[in-house]
């Protein structure tokens, strides 16, 4: 393949198993660089054997970090991954179009992501496309600064990409769930952090229609059981995120890492 003149930037941690497949996919861009938040498996060693720039970081909170990884990027554009995710050569393709015009007006580009757990793949109830903002001029995107699921921000217009970033999200559903449960954990903290004032009423509010959405809006409904269960989940989260706020509120240090 054609090298690209574009950064690759991903964060990991002890991603020994998952950051090869990563990196395969990656091999025609001009610069790789790996941002380390402390591994203590072959994480780096394999990074390095790819070439990539490795840069050590303890990740604190998400935003940060990833604008911290995008900064070390030296290509005008940054394609930004995680380590069990994949590009597939139809999106090398369109970033090959991409990446040739002269006057581009976009300031970054959004991806579909295609997400997996095991071999099932999350088709519908809101996760397929579910494009996301991948790919941006340099110094010209950060994401807020925010503990989990930071937000993006940019001036100008964001374009398409067709193509899909592969995401293989957990090999199985008891690590899945477990990645859940650490996810609203982070959520419940975000929400007491920035001082949000949620009540029960509207946590139920929010879970129903994030449901009624994503099963009815988004396609939930034609994709049989896993889609009725990918909605449930979609609500089940601003539950639990909820149930963790109220521990937080009256024991604020219950989650904190021994």
């Amino acid at each position: 393949m054609e090298k690209l003149p574009i950064s690759i930037v991903v964060i990991a941690k002890n991603e020994e198993h998952r950051l090869p497949g990563c990196l395969d996919s990656v091999k025609w861009a001009a610069e790789i660089v790996v941002v380390d938040d402390a591994s203590t498996d072959q994480t780096v060693k394999i990074a390095e054997s790819y070439g990539a720039k490795v840069f050590h970081r303890k990740m604190e909170r998400e935003g940060l970090h990833r604008n911290f990884a995008i900064a070390q990027g030296t290509q005008d554009w940054i394609l930004s991954l995680d380590a069990d995710e994949r590009v597939t050569p139809e999106l090398y393709e369109s970033l090959k179009v991409m990446l040739a015009k002269t006057n581009d007006p976009h300031v970054c580009y959004s991806v579909p992501v295609r997400t997996f757990i095991g071999d099932l793949f999350l088709d519908g109830a809101g996760h397929y496309p579910a494009p996301k903002t991948r790919v941006y001029r340099k110094g010209r995107f950060e994401y807020k600064d925010e503990q989990v699921h930071p937000p993006v921000r940019y001036e100008g217009t964001c374009g398409r990409l067709t193509g899909d970033i592969l995401h293989y999200t957990a090999p199985n559903f008891e690590v899945w769930f477990a990645k859940f449960n650490r996810e609203t954990t982070l959520e419940a903290q975000k929400w007491i952090s920035k001082k949000r004032d949620v009540s029960s009423l509207e946590a139920v509010r929010k879970a129903w229609s994030r449901f009624l959405k994503n099963y009815f809006q988004k396609g939930g409904i034609s994709k049989g059981f896993t889609g009725y269960l990918m909605c449930c989940i979609h609500a089940l989260y601003q539950l639990i995120s909820y149930v963790k706020y109220r521990e937080l509120l009256n024991h604020p240090t219950i989650y904190d890492k021994k």
